[in-house]
Formats: C-alpha cells, sequence, structure tokens
C-alpha cells in the first residue's frame, strides 16, 4: 500500500470509528457506566472494522520504520488528523520482547504526543515497566526510535525524540533499564 491509499483507507476507518470515539458520556445514568464500558467490545469490533483497522495501522507502522523524513511527518500528520482512528485502533503486541516493545514505541512516535503529553507518558512508563519486568534490555530500542520521532515541543513537555531519549539510560550501575527519568 503507498501513501495515498493508506491516507483514504485512515479516512475511511476514522469514519466508521467517530460515532463511537465521540458518543457521549450519559450523564444521567452514570451508575454502572464503566463496567458497561469495560464490558463492551473494543470500538473497532462496535464499528466492524477490527481486522482493516489492524492491517492498516501494520502498515503505517511499517511505513513510518521503513520511511524517509516526509513519510514520517506525513504519517505522523494522519494520527493528527483522523484522531477516532488514533484513539482507537492499537498494537495487540505486549512489549515482553524486543520487537513487541519495538512496534509500541514506534506507534507512539508515529502518534506524536496523541493529543496529550502527560497520557503519552503514562503509557510509556507502563510499556518501559512491563518490558524491564520482562527482561527486556529498552535502551537500544529507545534510541532506535527516538531517531526516527519528532523533534518538535508540542506542549512544552519535550518532543518526543527528547522525551524517549531521557529514557535511555547509559548508566551501568543504574540498577534499571529505561525509564528512568519519566
Amino acid at each position: 500500500m503507498d501513501l495515498a491509499d493508506l491516507s483514504r483507507r485512515v479516512a475511511r476507518l476514522d469514519a466508521a470509528l467517530h460515532p463511537i470515539a465521540t458518543r457521549p458520556v450519559p450523564i444521567e445514568d452514570l451508575e454502572g457506566w464503566a463496567e458497561r464500558m469495560r464490558a463492551a467490545p473494543p470500538a473497532t469490533e462496535e464499528a466492524g472494522v477490527a481486522e482493516e483497522g489492524q492491517l492498516v495501522l501494520r502498515a503505517l507502522i511499517e511505513r513510518y520504520a521503513e520511511g524517509d523524513d516526509a513519510e514520517r511527518v506525513a504519517i505522523r500528520g494522519l494520527f493528527d488528523r483522523y484522531t477516532s482512528f488514533r484513539w482507537a485502533v492499537h498494537l495487540p503486541e505486549r512489549p515482553d520482547t524486543a520487537e513487541g516493545l519495538r512496534a509500541r514505541l514506534l506507534h507512539l512516535s508515529a502518534r506524536d504526543h496523541d493529543g496529550d503529553t502527560r497520557d503519552e507518558l503514562l503509557r510509556l512508563r507502563d510499556l518501559l515497566a512491563e518490558a524491564a519486568a520482562a527482561g527486556v534490555d529498552a535502551d537500544p530500542v529507545l534510541a532506535e526510535v527516538a531517531a526516527l520521532s519528532s523533534d518538535i515541543d508540542r506542549y512544552g513537555m519535550g518532543s518526543i525524540r527528547t522525551i524517549l531519549l531521557r529514557c535511555v539510560t547509559r548508566r551501568p550501575d543504574a540498577g534499571q533499564q529505561g525509564g528512568a527519568d519519566i
């Protein structure tokens, strides 16, 4: 799939997911709402786009990793523009292997702050904790993905590149891998 085809597919997926992503919270009936939300199928399943969403996301992440700077900027733009797609479509890989961590960090990098750097910092902390618990050396993966990431500080908390590089632990006596400065 070329980038133009991916863009069209992301736009269609976003349109299918938008009604679910923007569904109002029923403030008149909040009792049990959180439980109902947890029990509900994922938005991609509810919209009938789970398989295509995964296919398109994997293609975007692959292009992001292998493409040039201009392609990465364009892919970041897709995630920025199509917020329902960005909200609903996620990778199933766990960060318990270097490959799984790499995929998840590439997705984080492509989302480029995901609209709120604070949420991304929490996700990053959790990813790195899970990787560390599985014995994954996160530092080389963090450095690799940081090199592909944006250097634009969108919200005053650092660029994604800077944030990822701050997580790299270079001291051998640090006693932990990655995530030291989150």
